[in-house]
């Protein structure tokens, strides 16, 4: 039993017959002159400029849009981060142990001199 060819299938054909057309394609596109203009028609940037602008939908339209939403989104962070600053500070219980750094230490001291 031979093992299947990494090449077969069912849209191959076999080496010889895929030589000739393949030398047979080469020689087709070697006689196509290259006189297709490169550039796109006269005209073809301004109309797609202005109808970009017509629509709306042009880049520093985009672009404003994009600032609009970033600024936006930053303003929000602001005013969380000043709303979570203003609370931790000013609605902070002092009389809870751990919100003083040597309550701890009083409360060890305090039990063993209690006892």
């Amino acid at each position: 039993m031979n093992p299947p060819s990494h090449n077969a299938g069912p849209a191959r054909t076999s080496g010889a017959a895929s030589d000739v057309d393949l030398e047979r394609l080469l020689r087709a596109a070697a006689q196509v002159k290259d006189d297709a203009p490169i550039e796109p028609p006269f005209g073809f940037d301004t109309r797609v400029i202005a109808l970009s602008r017509r629509n709306g939908n042009g880049a520093a339209f985009l672009l404003r849009q994009m600032l609009a939403r970033v600024a936006l989104a930053a303003a929000a962070v602001i005013v969380l981060a000043a709303t979570g600053a203003y609370l931790e500070l000013n609605g902070a219980d002092n009389s809870e142990p751990f919100g003083n750094e040597f309550a701890i230490a009083d409360t060890a001291i305090q039990d063993e001199v209690g006892q």
